[in-house]
């Protein structure tokens, strides 16, 4: 599962990648649950027909779902990963899921820990092209009860047992897994995708598109 990753630095490469423009305070760079990063969803008035309303737009929110009825955002620390298996159904994503609230997670790259070796080596991941990750995931509003609105995300996962790169990482006795990064091509039909067709978005990047650089 993806605890850590960093978020994108270069606001042109932000604009030029992803069609929008950044938060203007767009959070940490180096990313842990419950940390405050980028994410993009669809602007709420993009269906208006006004070509003045971006397609897109990006917010800040914390690293790990915080669903409506949460005490606190205490819980963002258990639900920065959302499992595509359970994901309908669990409680803390169901809702998003269910009203399609689809998001983009902006990321240079994400770490594992790689034990081929019998121990875990932290191991950097990213596109082998260089450019930036679109990460498939889900976006929640929760209100405090002082009246604060407080948007969160979760990255969306699929098994990877038999992925060529990614079934090297985490204990040998765990299940592999690895988050959903999109093609460019797939980014605007992911974020108006209904709720019925979300898992057709739900593939696993190919090992040759990744490059793992270890320490």
């Amino acid at each position: 599962m993806c605890s850590h990753y960093q978020a994108l630095k270069e606001a042109d490469k932000f604009r030029r990648h992803f069609g929008v423009e950044p938060p203007a305070e767009p959070g940490k760079h180096d990313l842990w649950p419950g940390y405050v990063g980028p994410f993009i969803r669809l602007h709420p008035h993009a269906d208006v027909g006004d070509e003045a309303v971006p397609q897109r737009e990006a917010l800040t929110g914390l690293f790990g779902l915080v669903p409506h009825w949460a005490g606190d955002t205490t819980i963002a620390r258990h639900t920065y990963n959302a499992r595509t298996e359970t994901v309908a159904a669990k409680p803390s994503f169901r809702e998003a899921w269910k009203r399609a609230q689809h998001c983009i997670i902006p990321a240079e790259a994400f770490y594992e820990p790689d034990w081929r070796s019998g121990k875990a080596i932290p191991t950097r991941i990213e596109l082998d092209n260089g450019e930036p990750m679109g990460i498939a995931g889900l976006w929640a509003f929760w209100k405090s009860p002082k009246g604060e609105l407080v948007y969160s995300y979760t990255m969306l996962t699929i098994n990877a047992d038999k992925h060529p790169l990614m079934s090297h990482f985490h204990k040998p006795t765990d299940e592999k897994r690895i988050i959903v990064i999109l093609p460019p091509d797939r980014y605007q039909g992911w974020l108006t995708a209904p709720a019925a067709h979300s898992m057709k978005f739900m593939m696993p990047i190919g090992a040759g598109d990744l490059r793992a650089v270890a320490g």
